[in-house]
């Protein structure tokens, strides 16, 4: 079954590509298909993602998917939250993974209190107008770093530490995050939901 992903992050895609692969799900990101990408005014991270899922399966007439995620840091009142792509660019920086970060690094210095999650939303609908969108959501515990920490990965993962796994979320293999990840986690009840209302797999 083909999906489109309301992302243009090769990398979101190559994950999600990865944890979708068992139910024989093939996605194709949108600007593959000429697509804009949608407004995200909402303030929770399932209110944008179901809005770029429906606008992704009404512009490309297929069934679609979205990810809307982002870090959530208790200090910090749970910024920089669905603004994470953006936290630099709304203090007038650039919008850049090194930006976000090094915005992050000021935020947080001198606080005691460093306990943060990664969020994701994920949603898929049959059609724009679909009445009964599948909706998943995973959390993944950790605390900021004081100094990013780590080569892989994307966005905050430098600076996420995972104390259960001993290390940032940068310093792991893209296997190991595929198997831990708020991204993994809500996966893992998406596919779920496929295989019930969808009969997928």
């Amino acid at each position: 079954m083909k999906l489109v992903l309301a992302s243009n992050n090769a990398k979101k895609l190559a994950e999600l590509q990865a944890l979708f692969a068992p139910l024989g799900i093939e996605l194709v990101h949108q600007g593959s298909l000429g697509i804009p990408e949608a407004e995200e005014p909402f303030d929770t991270f399932v209110e944008n993602a179901l809005a770029k899922a429906r606008h992704a399966a009404r512009l490309s007439g297929l069934p679609a998917l979205a990810d809307d995620s982002g870090l959530s840091v208790d200090a910090l009142g749970g910024a920089p939250g669905v603004r994470s792509a953006r936290y630099a660019l709304d203090a007038g920086g650039e919008k850049s993974d090194a930006a976000n970060n090094a915005r992050l690094l000021r935020e947080m210095a001198g606080v005691g209190d460093r306990r943060a999650r990664f969020v994701c939303a994920l949603v898929a609908v049959r059609s724009g107008d679909d009445p009964e969108p599948l909706i998943a959501m995973g959390r993944w515990m950790g605390e900021i770093l004081a100094a990013a920490s780590g080569a892989g990965g994307f966005g905050y993962d430098p600076l996420m530490h995972i104390p259960a796994l001993g290390g940032s979320v940068a310093s792991l293999s893209a296997g190991d995050k595929n198997r831990h990840s708020h991204r993994a986690l809500a996966a893992a009840q998406l596919i779920a939901q496929f295989r019930e209302a969808w009969r997928l797999g």
